[in-house]
């Protein structure tokens, strides 16, 4: 064994395989694990980390995230790495930033604003556009240290920018040429370092404008073309399935056949079609029973939005009386509401009724707890019912709370039946990946990247409401089974010879923090960063880069250039 760098001392090992937890010491050396037994000898003054009563875990692979742009200014990937993950894929659902010329980038620019929340101002002074193509991309992203691994995919819609230009904003569509020309720009990406491709097919895809994501409609021959030229990676998309459901399905798997590629889509239960994940999941095993490899990305709790009167999004933020102090710092807007005539009127003007569903539906909006189950008892309008008060009234109220900083939550996806027993069944089936915790995505009323802390906290530990399950499958499902789908195999399993990504948690501490609002996106745009308790330290190639929630300093992580061995 060479010599050891560090070792993590009497912990519980959650290896990542999916076998029980064991007693044991690691030791660490050149960035990876050197050895795993019950009483490892090192000589004196080798630093150590106590891990007794502790679980020793993989760092956690997040499949779904949006720091395209974050990554290019900045070296800590939040909310993510508060959260015990180590390796981050950017460049989900079909958005990002190249290719793109430079005539081009107001367009990208516009549609990550309207797709992924992600304000204008911040993204226009934010991005250094120090790249044109793809490969120049990666080189920017490579020349930054991170707290944590990140990989990226080719998007779809900047390939169709960047050969057809307004053309392919404007969803045309692609001729011969523009085909030829997209595929080879994927298969110039994954060349140089990507380890997928993704694509939208949702209507919910939107710039601020309503102008629809360029990929919305894209013809199966622009797709297969595209899929067949990739020579590596993965295929990642979203699609509502409205095509109808079976000529989209069966338009996607001729794709994956085409290909030869694996696939993986978003899969979410909705409010509207409560039972149609189900009808997907069953396509999904007769695919790969065909020999496919497709899978569904799933997420261990609701998806939905936060509501509050700091956030982008709450019952009143389209009314008038609202918009007037909408501008105004959080001490001044707080005090604003609280004024019984501006209340008066912001409570007397009707909702929009496109979004009344969204917003002002009170059997449905919860205040924000830590395990993301809420009975319906809970909700506004039960709790407002007890009271003999109007629903509209006591959410008004609850908002104000904190100084106006309350936040409220809104489950649209994954809650249909108002319990998670829908979760609990997509998160076992054998053809789901664990995901769409979107960070770095929707930073004014959507804070998802804290999903894996929720995972082992509210799955394995606390739930209340029905059946829990096991840490070391949920250990797995976070580490080593994203690890493997991305080709990954360095990491995602404690095991001699790979990476040292590593978490040390206490389970007993393990929690979520409050989410905040931080106004430190460039020119000030805010963000809300949600924190936990109970992570004892993250290691990133053997280096800890968070040790009891408090960053380090150290900033081990690159960029991954294509699968790893």
């Amino acid at each position: 064994m060479p010599e050891a760098s560090l070792i993590i001392r009497g912990g519980q090992v959650v290896d990542g395989s999916g076998t029980a937890p064991y007693e044991a010491d690691i030791a660490i050396a050149d960035g990876r694990i050197a050895a795993i037994s019950r009483q490892i000898t090192a000589p004196r003054g080798t630093p150590e980390i106590d891990a007794r009563g502790h679980v020793v875990t993989p760092g956690f692979v997040d499949i779904h995230t949006h720091y395209d742009a974050q990554a290019t200014w900045t070296s800590q990937i939040l909310s993510s790495s508060l959260h015990g993950v180590t390796t981050a894929l950017l460049g989900n659902c079909g958005v990002g930033f190249a290719p793109c010329r430079p005539e081009s980038r107001d367009m990208l620019v516009k549609l990550m604003e309207g797709v992924e929340d992600l304000p204008e101002v911040v993204l226009t002074e934010g991005l250094p556009w120090n790249w044109e193509s793809f490969p120049e991309y990666l080189n920017a992203l490579e020349s930054r240290p991170y707290d944590m691994d990140i990989a990226t995919q080719v998007p779809h819609a900047a390939l169709r920018v960047h050969v057809m230009g307004r053309r392919g904003f404007e969803r045309e569509p692609a001729t011969a040429e523009d085909r030829a020309a997209m595929a080879a720009l994927a298969r110039e990406g994954i060349a140089a370092g990507a380890l997928g491709f993704s694509t939208s097919r949702a209507i919910a895809h939107r710039t601020l404008a309503g102008e629809p994501t360029p990929t919305l409609g894209a013809a199966e021959i622009e797709l297969a073309e595209i899929a067949a030229a990739l020579g590596g990676g993965w295929m990642q998309l979203i699609s509502d399935f409205d095509d109808p459901a079976e000529e989209e399905w069966e338009r996607l798997v001729r794709i994956a056949r085409l290909c030869g590629r694996p696939m993986t889509f978003s899969l979410l239960q909705r409010e509207s079609k409560p039972d149609f994940w189900r009808w997907l999941l069953e396509r999904v095993s007769a695919a790969n029973a065909e020999g496919l490899c497709i899978t569904g990305q799933v997420m261990g709790r609701p998806v939905g939005l936060m509501f509050g009167f700091e956030l982008s999004q709450h019952p009143f933020h389209t009314r008038s009386a609202f918009r007037e102090i909408a501008h105004l710092p959080m001490p001044e807007r707080a005090a604003a509401l609280r004024d019984p005539a501006r209340r008066a009127r912001v409570l007397a003007e009707p909702c929009d009724p496109a979004l009344a569903a969204r917003l002002t539906n009170y059997s449905r909006i919860y205040k924000l707890t830590t395990d993301y189950e809420p009975p319906p008892e809970a909700s506004i309008a039960a709790q407002a019912a007890a009271l003999g008060r109007a629903p509209e009234d006591l959410c008004y109220d609850w908002m104000l709370e904190d100084d106006g900083r309350a936040i409220l939550n809104r489950p649209l996806l994954n809650y249909a039946h108002g319990n998670l027993d829908a979760i609990r069944d997509m998160v076992t089936h054998p053809h789901t990946l664990m995901g769409l915790g979107d960070g770095g995505a929707h930073v004014g009323y959507i804070c998802d990247a804290s999903a894996p802390t929720h995972m082992l906290t509210h799955w394995v530990r606390d739930r209340a409401r029905g059946a829990r399950l096991p840490l070391e499958f949920a250990v797995k499902r976070l580490s080593a089974d994203n690890a493997a789908a991305l080709g990954l195999h360095d990491r995602g399993q404690l095991a001699v010879g790979r990476r040292a990504d590593i978490n040390v948690i206490d389970m007993e501490r393990l929690g979520l923090e409050r989410p905040v609002m931080r106004y430190d996106l460039p020119a000030g745009g805010k963000r809300l960063v949600q924190g936990a308790t109970g992570y004892a330290a993250t290691l990133v190639a053997g280096q800890i880069v968070h040790a009891h929630g408090q960053a380090t300093g150290a900033l081990p992580g690159r960029l991954i250039r294509g699968a790893q061995s």
